[in-house]
């Protein structure tokens, strides 16, 4: 009790209250500006957003976010350089990038832009492909040769 009623206590609770808010609403402007260049970041609560954005020199340690990010993707392929050339679904079915990704020297909402036009315009190859081969394999072996 004695230390609750020493003088000048309640004056820097409410001071650090007040800084804790400016702090807060700075974080979540930064965050809704994010949000705003990636609009798939507006369905990851703020820990994960923040965890992601955290990694930007680091490109790896976003792996284990990319399933949160992106439905059905377990895992990419980074190259030495550290381009991604290709993703894996959750079935482990692989699908190679049509053009590698280069996240170097890119903020995180702006290469995983690049990533999910690379991700549709693969998938797209991909399903061309699968059509157009169609007519030439027997209905089993084309079933087993093209992801699904």
């Amino acid at each position: 009790m004695k230390a609750c009623s020493r003088e000048g206590l309640l004056e820097k609770f409410v001071e650090a209250n007040r800084n804790l808010d400016l702090v807060q609403r700075g974080l979540r402007e930064y965050l809704e500006s994010k949000r705003a260049v990636f609009a798939r970041f507006y369905f990851l609560a703020n820990d994960d957003l923040l965890a992601i954005l955290s990694q930007t020199k680091e490109v790896e340690n976003v792996r284990p976010h990319l399933g949160k990010v992106f439905e059905n993707l377990q895992n990419v392929t980074f190259q030495p350089d550290k381009t991604i050339t290709a993703m894996f679904s959750g079935e482990k079915e692989e699908i190679k990038f049509v053009a590698a990704v280069d996240p170097k020297d890119k903020g995180v909402e702006f290469w995983m832009g690049e990533l999910e036009d690379m991700m549709f315009a693969s998938i797209k190859h991909v399903l061309k492909y699968s059509v157009d081969t169609y007519s030439q394999e027997g209905r089993c072996q084309w079933a087993l040769e093209h992801s699904g």
